[in-house]
């Protein structure tokens, strides 16, 4: 039985196969990041931001319900927002072995998002997933 981040990533798959160009994909990316619930002010501190990105990206988790994670970020660009909200798409609210078991580097190559950002956009993005898979080591510790 496939785990809800499996299942996650394939819709995601499914909706990435559909459109037929970079630019049409980049937009999706940036209409998901239009779709993140507001972040809270109290939550844009220093200690938040991610590192490594070209823009300000901030990434803030919580305990969520049953020993999973929840997280909560925005940023100043639309584009940092959609990769942002892409990551969480797969990660809000799953538990930490499940975060750390799931081949994120590998779905973001089968999704060609990483090819299809500059460097410093792919840097960001492999930013934030190291904040995720530190968040989810911590809560395991």
């Amino acid at each position: 039985m496939p785990s809800p981040i499996d299942t996650a990533f394939q819709a995601l798959k499914e909706d990435f196969d559909l459109l037929d160009d970079w630019e049409q994909r980049i937009e999706y990316v940036i209409d998901l990041g239009q779709g993140l619930a507001p972040m809270d002010e109290a939550d844009r501190v220093e200690a938040n931001r991610v590192s490594g990105c070209a823009s300000k990206v901030w990434l803030a988790v919580r305990p969520g319900p049953e020993g999973t994670l929840a997280f909560a970020a925005d940023s100043d660009s639309q584009l940092s927002k959609g990769n942002v909200a892409l990551v969480l798409a797969l990660f809000d609210r799953q538990r930490p072995r499940d975060i750390l078991d799931f081949d994120i580097r590998a779905a973001l190559d089968q999704l060609g998002l990483p090819s299809a950002l500059t460097p410093q956009r792919a840097n960001g993005l492999n930013a934030m997933v190291n904040r995720i898979r530190q968040a989810a080591q911590a809560a395991l510790a």
